[in-house]
């Protein structure tokens, strides 16, 4: 008997990849390398590329749930269906729809169908019409319970009719779409216990950009509970963007000299301009080629226009802000989708609310903040943190 006839076929489409051009092998190469990534890279699956898809052909006892839940995962995919694989021929293809279709009977009592033809194959010598004309025809001989319905079918079938083979299947699984990790370069991610900055990081991470991350603390301030809170997070992020770097800086004597020396209202914009720069250090140092937060606009205030514009002076590297624009609840809804959101809101302590003065400035001036930086000493303070850091490796949970 025939090896293939014995395995399972999963249909990957590329989404966006398929827009790149001449680059687009490039990108499909390493889309198909993270597939092989999340799959563990197991010997008897194997994940190739052709004619712009991309097949999975595993064992029959291969679990097909767990197998799709891995690869709607991975940033690039656009969508994933199991299939069946016939012959490129009529008589192969009504077989196999047939017997797709007495499954679907079996297993989900259908009584209505419509067939849909995608001939990529154009020298195919019927078109796709006739293709589902005579498909159809085939299943109502071979499915005597079934009826057409054009309009509100329970079950449509797809053919995807190729030069090689011909592929039959129902569902198209939603993946993540983006772009494959890694196309994209490499970014540090300031990572709080919030909301915001977990989604920030899945977001650049599906336009294809590795990450690394810095996290801030104030012990004892704020507690070791905080901190495993923080790299819950970050684990389930992994799961997303596979196994990262996160460097845990503690920053209370830049709050404390910067408390002791300069105006209570300047406080949160000093110490985030003092984070930028810590996190600027970091990226420089392992290869990020610029910074991600978490902020929205007008969400805080050192989030206002003015604010975020006095928090980029302290840097050379481009700051990137996916969800500058984004509203609240929406940024929510991600993180629910990604399954941060539950962690994110335990309600443990975390720097941004140590010194957190009553009335922090909302429109600082460049000006007024570079005179009382002038007050202390920034480039000894700046190496004080860096000399508590910590570096923990983040594997996904």
């Amino acid at each position: 008997m025939n090896r293939e006839n014995n395995l399972k076929t999963f249909i990957v489409r590329c989404g966006e990849v398929a827009l790149k051009g001449k680059n687009k092998p490039y990108f499909e190469r390493v889309l198909v390398e993270r597939i092989r990534r999340a799959l563990g890279e197991p010997r008897d699956i194997s994940v190739k590329r052709q004619e712009g898809l991309i097949f999975i052909k595993a064992p029959e006892s291969c679990d097909e749930e767990d197998i799709i839940k891995k690869v709607r995962k991975v940033f690039g995919v656009a969508s994933i269906s199991p299939a069946v694989e016939a012959e490129s021929d009529l008589d192969s293809i009504g077989e196999a729809a047939v017997l797709f279709m007495l499954k679907q009977i079996e297993k989900r009592g259908i009584k209505t169908f419509k067939v849909e033809t995608n001939r990529a194959d154009k020298n195919f010598p019927a078109k796709s019409p006739e293709i589902s004309r005579i498909i159809g025809a085939k299943i109502l001989i071979g499915c005597k319970v079934l009826k057409v319905d054009v309009h509100d079918p329970d079950c449509i079938l797809f053919i995807n009719v190729r030069r090689e083979k011909t592929y039959v299947f129902e569902n198209r699984i939603t993946g993540m779409g983006g772009l494959p990790l890694g196309t994209n370069g490499k970014g540090m991610i300031l990572l709080s216990g919030g909301i915001d900055s977990p989604v920030a990081a899945f977001m650049m991470a599906r336009r294809g950009m590795m990450i690394e991350a810095v996290h801030f603390h104030s012990y004892p301030y704020t507690s070791e509970r905080a901190r495993k809170k923080v790299e819950a997070l970050a684990s389930i992020v992994a799961g997303y963007c596979g196994k990262f770097k996160m460097h845990i800086i503690n920053l209370l004597t830049v709050q404390e000299a910067i408390v002791k020396n300069c105006p209570e209202d300047e406080t949160t914009i000093l110490v985030r301009r003092f984070m930028m720069r810590i996190a600027e250090k970091l990226a420089k140092d392992t290869g990020c080629g610029m910074l991600i937060t978490g902020e929205n606009l007008g969400q805080v205030a050192s989030q206002t226009a003015e604010a975020l514009a006095v928090t980029d002076n302290s840097v050379d590297m481009p700051v990137m802000r996916p969800l500058i624009a984004m509203d609240k609840i929406d940024i929510m809804e991600v993180a629910k989708d990604i399954d941060t959101y539950e962690t994110s809101i335990q309600p443990y302590e975390d720097c941004c609310t140590v010194f957190l003065p009553k009335h922090p400035v909302t429109k600082p001036k460049l000006h007024r903040i570079l005179e009382s930086e002038r007050r202390i000493d920034v480039e000894q303070l700046i190496d004080k943190a860096l000399e508590s850091k910590e570096t923990v490796d983040i594997f996904p949970q």
